[in-house]
């Protein structure tokens, strides 16, 4: 029989089970795939991960509330006004942080005669219009502290990479609920 003479074979048809099978493995292949670049991203955010405490508005900086799970804080009872953008030389009142880090500010503080050090802290902060304060903060126990809504990271030497890290990661991130 010449090739040209060949019937074309007819085409299979899918059932509607297998149909609902290859459809649902899809979907089940694309959810762990998702779910495990997710995982992979959230697992590699910079900081540690603190409990949100919410975002209650309090009248003063000395008006009584509930105490901050972070020193120093992450969230919780703030002020409703923020601090400028930009570098500090004196402390700026907890909750008074926390509003800025609500508004999707990252803090950099740090708590030391060290002027070496602030001068290359600054010139990081130097480099964002908004978003970010450097400030002094006494009463901390790490010589750095880079905050931002629910995470912290306290460390003790400069680490330019880590410090600018974490200010990518949060910057400009708004919690407002």
């Amino acid at each position: 029989m010449a090739r040209h003479d060949r019937q074309p074979r007819p085409r299979r048809r899918i059932s509607r089970r297998q149909r609902l099978i290859l459809a649902t493995t899809t979907a089940v292949v694309v959810a762990v795939g998702v779910g495990y670049f997710a995982y992979r991203a959230a697992a590699n955010l910079p900081g540690v991960a603190m409990p949100d405490q919410g975002n209650l508005h309090i009248a003063a900086a000395d008006a009584p509330h509930e105490a901050y799970n972070s020193d120093p804080p992450t969230s919780g009872p703030h002020l409703p006004y923020i601090a400028p953008w930009g570098v500090h030389t004196r402390p700026i009142p907890p909750p008074l942080q926390v509003h800025n880090l609500e508004d999707g500010g990252v803090l950099i503080q740090y708590n030391c005669e060290c002027p070496d050090l602030v001068e290359r802290l600054r010139a990081i902060v130097r480099r964002y219009d908004r978003h970010v304060i450097l400030a002094p903060y006494p009463p901390m126990k790490s010589r750095i502290a880079l905050t931002a809504w629910a995470r912290i990271d306290a460390f003790e030497e400069f680490d330019e990479k880590r410090i600018v890290r974490f200010v990518e990661a949060y910057r400009g991130i708004d919690h407002h609920k």
